[in-house]
């Protein structure tokens, strides 16, 4: 039987998926991970507190019913989930995870710096990410931070999942009105939801009006129509692309990389699973004259997350970084 002592919890807590991961720090230094756990999204955000916290829990009680070990608080955990940059869901967050004894040192962090831990062994250079919301974290090597994007999907959350869909719905109902060039998605969206018009698309698309992750569902059927040549598809995709490598751009002046090549570590079903999102980020990332060094994707941001739970079991702290709100100033 393993011991607690010896096991760190990484989490990963997107709008639509959370995944739990329990580790074995062995004496020779290395980190095996022994106990896997997933649940639906825990972005309090996107889903509300009380079904966050609920699927945090599930992903890992899911994690430990792998472990062969007691029911001890486990010796560190780092919860990284998106949203948790604001100071009252962090409190809530933290509360939880202390009344639950989830484990004897714990940090809750933003989704983005686990997909940086990840994706950069240095630990610096900016971490992008777009699943159903999107959001961009940097941090350089004297451990100042910065971010953009991240406000969520009623003021932001640009080339996210639910950004396009958005997009594309709209643009189907510009494009039914006569108000906007013609466009399959229109045509695509009917056959995808099985409705006879335009008008009865709305009724089954109100009910999601408060779900983002469900109306970030749609996303692909945007890009299929982009894949298939439709020009409206195709613009919707670039915007979204340009907003992306807006958000890098404006991470990377904050923290003074426009002076040498720096790494970025790139997350999020959107923009791993949709070649011609990726393709559009890039083209806008060179018009733009960034010196990126090098694009890593990171299909698995939980990773870091359990990196920076073995360091903290190691060193009792994490990488010196700082908060959000201590962020560089603006040039």
């Amino acid at each position: 039987m393993l011991s607690c002592d010896d096991l760190v919890l990484g989490i990963d807590g997107g709008g639509t998926k959370t995944a739990a991961w329990i580790a074995w720090c062995r004496p020779d230094g290395e980190v095996t991970v022994v106990g896997r756990g997933e649940a639906g999204g825990s972005n309090p955000q996107a889903v509300g507190m009380s079904q966050a916290l609920e699927n945090l829990g599930l992903a890992i009680e899911a994690a430990r019913g792998q472990v062969d070990a007691n029911r001890d608080p486990l010796a560190a955990a780092v919860l990284g989930v998106a949203g948790s940059d604001r100071t009252e869901v962090r409190a809530s967050l933290l509360r939880w995870a202390e009344e639950r004894a989830v484990a004897r040192q714990f940090r809750v962090e933003h989704d983005a710096l686990p997909v940086l831990a990840a994706g950069s062994v240095e630990l610096w250079g900016v971490a992008l990410i777009s699943g159903t919301g999107s959001f961009a974290f940097g941090r350089n090597t004297q451990g100042q931070t910065a971010r953009a994007g991240g406000w969520g999907f009623l003021l932001g959350d640009e080339g996210s999942g639910y950004a396009i869909a958005r997009a594309g719905l709209q643009a189907a109902f510009r494009a039914s009105d006569g108000r906007g060039p013609p466009t399959r998605l229109l045509s695509d969206l009917l056959s995808r939801l099985q409705c006879a018009q335009p008008t009865d698309l709305v009724p089954h698309l109100y009910r999601f009006a408060n779900e983002p992750a469900s109306i970030a569902a749609l996303a692909p059927w945007v890009f299929e129509a982009a894949l298939a040549g439709d020009a409206v598809a195709e613009a919707i995709v670039a915007t979204a692309g340009d907003e992306l490598a807006a958000m890098v751009a404006a991470v990377a002046a904050r923290l003074g990389f426009n002076k040498e090549p720096f790494p970025v570590a790139m997350a999020g079903g959107v923009l791993l699973g949709n070649p011609p999102l990726t393709e559009a980020l890039h083209a806008s990332l060179a018009a733009r004259g960034l010196r990126v060094s090098t694009l890593t994707p990171v299909p698995q941001p939980v990773v870091g997350a359990v990196r920076l739970a073995a360091q903290l079991r190691a060193e009792g702290r994490l990488l010196d970084h700082s908060s959000a709100d201590e962020a560089v100033p603006e040039p």
